[in-house]
């Protein structure tokens, strides 16, 4: 059954609660290096189970999201109160051909934007962070609540490559 868009946002903020999220975002292009150096190839690219992305599909969605998030944000300070396009995932994953992606060149992709959007963060007044988009899918979204979307979004992310990793481990010990 799909989850609903005020289930995924409650999912989503669940993973960030009590941490900062421009603390999470900062860590996790690291997190992600460390997680998947010992890894090889078919590692990264074999689906945990069908219908389930491998790492490398993830990588390549999230270096995608990290685009659209720099871009929303952009749109919103420079316009706001503007509507925010929604995006199907999968539909990117299959059009963009995530499985075949190169998993460290879309982690290179992701840590500079990343970088990019945390920096442009950084030099945010406080008063532009209430400025805010109006999502046509999940309604009204500052950027502030972008900030902990993507940090707990990040966190999701994160907990899927380390449960793939962990699995890949136990097969080798076997």
């Amino acid at each position: 059954m799909q989850e609903t868009s005020q289930q995924y946002i409650q999912r989503i903020l669940g993973h960030i609660e009590g941490k900062d999220p421009l603390r999470v975002q900062r860590e996790t292009p690291k997190k992600l290096q460390t997680l998947i150096k010992p890894l090889s190839k078919k590692q990264l690219t074999q689906r945990p189970e069908p219908g389930k992305w491998s790492i490398a599909e993830i990588l390549a969605h999230l270096a995608d999201a990290e685009l659209v998030g720099g871009w929303r944000m952009r749109l919103i300070l420079g316009n706001n109160g503007v509507s925010i396009q929604p995006f199907d995932q999968d539909v990117w994953a299959e059009t963009f051909a995530y499985s075949l992606r190169d998993p460290a060149a879309s982690l290179e992709t992701f840590r500079v934007l990343r970088e990019n959007n945390l920096a442009m963060l950084k030099a945010l007044p406080k008063n532009l962070w209430d400025n805010y988009g109006m999502h046509q899918e999940r309604g009204k979204e500052t950027i502030a609540h972008i900030v902990r979307m993507f940090a707990g979004h990040d966190l999701n992310h994160l907990a899927q490559v380390e449960k793939i990793t962990k699995a890949n481990r136990s097969k080798r010990a076997a």
